[in-house]
């Protein structure tokens, strides 16, 4: 039986296509509104929670290598822990536009000289009503986990910083369309793959290891272990991994490498090499890789390197679904989550729980 997460899964290209022709048509000028306030601001702050944190990671990449500064900030921590200047702009990121941080967020700094984009697929939302700019998904809501929704974020934010330095055009829109087209013809083989190999394995220790953008994907990864298969599993740079990290390899260990589409990629696959030599399985995810180069290795459709990030979340998307199934876990339900986070305090709704309680997704 197809899962409600594989359906998702499949759509994905589709919604990300319906996704980008909103925002470079109807949408556009709201993107060239918001692209013109960053010009003028310093500092941009990028602010979600949850996935929506991660497709920040994402945004705040593409400002850094376009030489734009951006802090990115988990939306608790930035509510309860910072303070920012006037003249200040947040680019607040959430599907549903609701979740307790961003609503006291909004609250906190309504009349603090603060510019709010808001970036969001709800637009009668309490983020979309109180942000000076809008920049809407514009697409369908996934059943639970979010995928269609966080890879929308992270596209949009990403249009957002191309527009904010001027290097958005029809061109790159082009390479993008036909990107994602070709992924939607991969996945069939993509989870083909995965199901034949011996990667995937129930109750294997699992790290994810990913540079530039694709540290977006890497952590998004982690969170979909966590999610839908119900699995503990770790994300770092992979860079970071090589400053004690490693000490714990062993045979038994899961290692899912997203090598660049432009740097370090000799040293990654090095690094790959070395991983096996120790004993774990390694995944590669990435352009023009070597099919013999590790113990499963999936390939990704051309896409510009800056913007890997945005199909290479795919391939473990697949992967977290397939690895619910042999872990006998419902991935299409959760256990404890709510829809929309309203509460602070515990992992519970009190006003729900347990008389009632309905397991739904969390909105970042």
């Amino acid at each position: 039986m197809t899962t409600k997460l594989f359906e998702d899964i499949m759509n994905e290209p589709a919604r990300l296509l319906e996704s980008l022709a909103y925002t470079m048509r109807a949408g556009k000028p709201a993107l060239q509104r918001a692209a013109g306030i960053l010009r003028r601001s310093a500092p941009i702050y990028v602010v979600g929670i949850g996935s929506s944190w991660h497709a920040g990671m994402a945004l705040e990449f593409l400002f850094r290598s376009q030489g734009r500064p951006a802090v990115l900030l988990d939306a608790s921590e930035f509510l309860h822990f910072t303070e920012i200047p006037a003249g200040a702009t947040l680019i607040v990121l959430s599907r549903s536009g609701q979740s307790i941080e961003i609503v006291q967020l909004l609250t906190k700094y309504r009349s603090s000289g603060v510019t709010i984009i808001g970036i969001t697929n709800t637009p009668d939302s309490p983020l979309a009503l109180h942000a000076h700019v809008v920049l809407n998904l514009a697409t369908s809501f996934d059943h639970q986990v979010s995928i269609s929704m966080y890879s929308a974020l992270a596209m949009t934010g990403a249009l957002l910083a191309c527009e904010t330095n001027s290097t958005l055009d029809e061109g790159l829109t082009a390479e993008l369309e036909r990107s994602l087209t070709g992924t939607a013809s991969a996945i069939s083989s993509w989870r083909q793959q995965i199901e034949t190999s011996d990667w995937l394995t129930k109750d294997a220790p699992t790290y994810f290891l990913a540079r530039g953008g694709s540290v977006a994907s890497c952590y998004e990864a982690r969170l979909l272990w966590e999610e839908a298969a119900k699995a503990p599993a770790s994300a770092l740079t992979t860079g970071g991994f090589r400053h004690g990290p490693q000490e714990m390899v062993d045979s038994n260990l899961r290692i899912g490498l997203w090598i660049d589409g432009e740097k370090m990629r000799t040293q990654d696959l090095a690094l790959a090499n070395d991983l096996r030599d120790y004993g774990a399985k390694v995944l590669l995810i990435g352009q023009d890789l070597d099919r013999s180069a590790t113990d499963l290795v999936l390939n990704l459709p051309a896409i510009p390197p800056r913007w890997q990030f945005l199909i290479d979340i795919v391939p473990i998307q697949i992967a977290a679904e397939r690895l619910a199934e042999r872990h006998g876990q419902d991935c299409d339900s959760f256990r404890i989550c709510s829809y929309i986070v309203e509460e602070e305090g515990g992992l519970i709704s009190r006003s729900s729980h347990p008389a009632g309680y309905k397991s739904k997704e969390v909105a970042g």
